[in-house]
This record gives structure tokens, sequence and C-alpha cells, in this order.
């Protein structure tokens, strides 16, 4: 059985207990942002992302320092992640609510969304496979919005656990039915096989829908705590 760690938080404050937790290129891409609220989502993950981090390697969280170095462009916006060390993580946002996963070193992918808003015609399309269209055809605009938002996250969160993020085309992969046990069907993708991958839809929140993503064959458990730091 392999164990997961979800946390979540409210976006934190730009107070200088948190805001000091923050290395050099962390500050750097904080100050980057332009809104406060996305200055707020992204220390929020990270202040998050250590405090799981120090708890879990038995550390300081002042004393955590994250390699987020790009595979692909050596730029400092990769996953973050503590070199040698046996843990995997996975930071999302969406709206005011922000979460990290965290595994004992298999690859996860967390994804959250708003799920209050209207989901596009032309989205439904471009994301969602023939299967998963028809499966959804027949509800409520309320209810597809729904259904929608949680065939996104669950996609999100095992493009996200490959770490090829949107370089895998979101029609190659098919899950489950949306109000069925997470799991993915179909893939002709490479990178993901129904059989070593597996999923849960997560609570999170009122007003959102989460998933998250682990690539292995054995089972897996899942826990949701809402943390104050």
């Amino acid at each position: 059985m392999i164990e997961c760690a979800v946390r979540w938080s409210e976006p934190l404050p730009a107070e200088p207990r948190f805001l000091t937790l923050l290395d050099e290129l962390e500050q750097g891409r904080y100050d980057n942002y332009r809104q406060d609220i996305d200055k707020r989502r992204f220390l929020t993950g990270r202040v998050l992302a250590k405090t799981v981090t120090a708890e879990r390697l038995g550390l300081a969280v002042e004393d955590v320092t994250f390699d987020a170095t790009c595979d692909d462009c050596g730029k400092p916006h990769g996953r973050p992640r503590v070199p040698g060390a046996p843990l995997m993580l996975s930071i999302s946002h969406s709206g005011d609510l922000i979460g990290v996963a965290a595994t004992a070193g298999t690859p996860v992918g967390l994804d959250v969304e708003t799920a209050t808003r209207r989901a596009e015609d032309s989205l439904m399309e471009y994301a969602l496979t023939p299967t998963e269209q028809a499966a959804i055809s027949g509800l409520s605009d309320d209810q597809r919005a729904t259904a929608f938002f949680t065939y996104w996250t669950r996609k999100e969160a095992v493009m996200k656990a490959t770490g090829k993020g949107l370089k895998i085309p979101l029609q190659s992969i098919t899950f489950s039915g949306y109000d069925e046990q997470a799991r993915l069907a179909r893939s002709s993708h490479p990178a993901l096989d129904p059989e070593r991958t597996r999923l849960a839809d997560l609570k999170a929140a009122e007003g959102y829908r989460a998933a998250v993503a682990l690539l292995t064959s054995d089972e897996i458990a899942v826990t949701e705590d809402f943390v104050t730091l």
C-alpha cells in the first residue's frame, strides 16, 4: 500500500514569518508575480510544501531547501524536490485553495480546480474523449460543469505525475465515469499505463474539484487535511 498525504491551505498573508522561508530564487519568482493573489498562492505553495517536507524528513522548516530546476529548460520552475531525499511532491492551486501532495518517492500529481464556473463547450470538446463527452451529454449545466472538472482534474493529475504535463494530449487518456471511482481506463500515450496508474478524487473544499494520481501498480491510501500555518 502506497501512502499519499494531501494538505490544503487558504492563501497565506505576505508576512515576514512566511517570506523568510523563501530562498533567493523563490523570492525572485514571488516578486515576478504582478497580482497580489498570485504572489500569495506561490508563497503558500512553497511554505506548505516546506512544512510537509520538514515533517516527513525530520527537519526544521527553515532548513528545507528545494531544487526546482526544470528538466527541459533549466529554469527554477520545475517540480520542487530535495535532492537525495525519498520524497515526491506536487503543488496545485485554484481560487483560494492551495494544496500539496507528498509520497515517499512515488511519482505523484495533484490538481485542484474551481468547479463553480461554467465549462465552455469548446473546452469540453478539446479536453474530453468521445466516451467522456457522451457520459456528460445529458446532464444539466451545473451537473455538466461538475462532471467536466472531475475529468479535468484527473487528467491534470496524471499528466503532472509523469512530469510531462500538457505534452500528453488530453484526448489520449480516458477515465472511468465521473460518478465512478477514479480510474485510468485507457491510454494511447506511452508515459501512462492504466495498470501502473492509481487515482483518487478528493474532497478538497466546497466549490472545488480535485484529484491526485500516483504512478504505481500498488493500491494507494490517500489522506486529506486542511491545515492552518
